[in-house]
Parts: C-alpha cells; sequence; structure tokens
C-alpha cells in the first residue's frame, strides 16, 4: 500500500539514500518506524526478508528523514508468462514537510533505481484512488479493472475487497518496456496473482 504527498512550496535540502532494509541505520531505522506509525497506527515496522526488502529514504542536511518508501521483489506468475516483479510499499512524508515535494522527489529516485534493476520487468503496486493521479504524474500506467491479489493463496487480499477503493499501477522495464499500452493489454481487466506473503499482504 502506498501515499504520496503532493507538490507546494519549496522543498528543503535533501538527498537519496539507500539501504538493504537489514542494513539500514538504527537511527534512520527509528525514524521510519515512527514516520509509519504516524501514517498508519497500529502497523508493525519493517518487510518480509524474502522480499529482499531495500529502503530509500529522502533525509535533510540534519539528519531527518523527510521521506521514505521501501522497494519488495518477487517473481509473478501472470498469463502464462512469470516476470520478475518490484513494489512499492510504505510510502510516507513526514507530516511537517507535506506539500513541498519530498514525496515525488522519492518516487521519482524509486523509479530511476529499478530501472537499473538486471532482469526486472515490471513495478507493480496498489494505491489509495485519489493517490493514483500522484503516481501517474511519477510516470507510472493505470491497470483499468486490474485487481492485485496479495496475502497467500490460502489466505488472500485482493484490491476489490470490502472496504477497499484501490487502483492498480504499473511501469514496463523489460521486453514491454517499450510499449507500455502493450504491457498493460496483458494486466488491464485481470486478477493478479502477487501473493507476497502475510506480512506484506498487498506491498
Amino acid at each position: 500500500m502506498s501515499a504520496g504527498p503532493g507538490a507546494g512550496a519549496a522543498a528543503p535540502v535533501t538527498r537519496v539514500l539507500g539501504f538493504a532494509e537489514a542494513e539500514l541505520p538504527a537511527a534512520l531505522a527509528a525514524q521510519v518506524a515512527a514516520l509509519e506509525a504516524e501514517a498508519w497506527p497500529g502497523a508493525t515496522p519493517g518487510h518480509d526478508p524474502a522480499l529482499a526488502p531495500r529502503a530509500l529514504l529522502l533525509v535533510t542536511a540534519d539528519g531527518t528523514v523527510a521521506a521514505s518508501l521501501a522497494l519488495l521483489f518477487k517473481d509473478i506468475r501472470h498469463a502464462g508468462r512469470t516476470y520478475r516483479a518490484a513494489g512499492l510499499s510504505s510510502v510516507v512524508t513526514r507530516r511537517a514537510l507535506r506539500g513541498r515535494g519530498c514525496g515525488a522527489r522519492l518516487v521519482a529516485a524509486a523509479r530511476r533505481e529499478l530501472a537499473a534493476v538486471p532482469g526486472l520487468d515490471l513495478v507493480l503496486f496498489s494505491c489509495d484512488r485519489p493517490l493514483a493521479p500522484f503516481y501517474e504524474a511519477a510516470g507510472f500506467t493505470r491497470l483499468p479493472g486490474a485487481v492485485l491479489v496479495g496475502g497467500t493463496p490460502e489466505e488472500p487480499l485482493a484490491t476489490d475487497g470490502p472496504g477497499f477503493d484501490k487502483e492498480v499501477l504499473a511501469e514496463f522495464l523489460g521486453p514491454d518496456g517499450p510499449d507500455a499500452r502493450a504491457g498493460a493489454a496483458a494486466f488491464a481487466g485481470t486478477r493478479i496473482d502477487l501473493h507476497p506473503g502475510l506480512v506484506d499482504r498487498l506491498w
């Protein structure tokens, strides 16, 4: 699940830092956990190690984490083909810095990093419907009618479940990359078995 702010006042001076989640320094990890707890009270910080989580942080000159997100990775099977997929998860901006383009800068950095991952076929994730324009502006493509099925086959969690109002978005990086419409055609209007497990149920 993802969230992103809009752009507004001038952004603070920042830099993007990336870490394998297991190597995230404790002081930064504590800030990320606090941001996530503020955005999603009761949520447990951290991600399933099986998804090779990578943390990206937007950090100000004084060491404050302005925004953070996680990149998660998994092979998925869809329409008779196996794809190496990545997803954006836990996208959050510090409340005091929202509206200054911090989220947009961090998501742009995530797109650049993912585009450089060898063998990665697509980025695939869902977001609350009001946030879809933010991710579209960042370069992702909506998949109309697509449903992302998370959880496990035995305990699924789908984006069309009760109480959800979500959009599924993607970016095609592999053979379908030159023609995003062709890639989207294989996914739009379908149910996509993501099944990342019971920790990052919809990543």
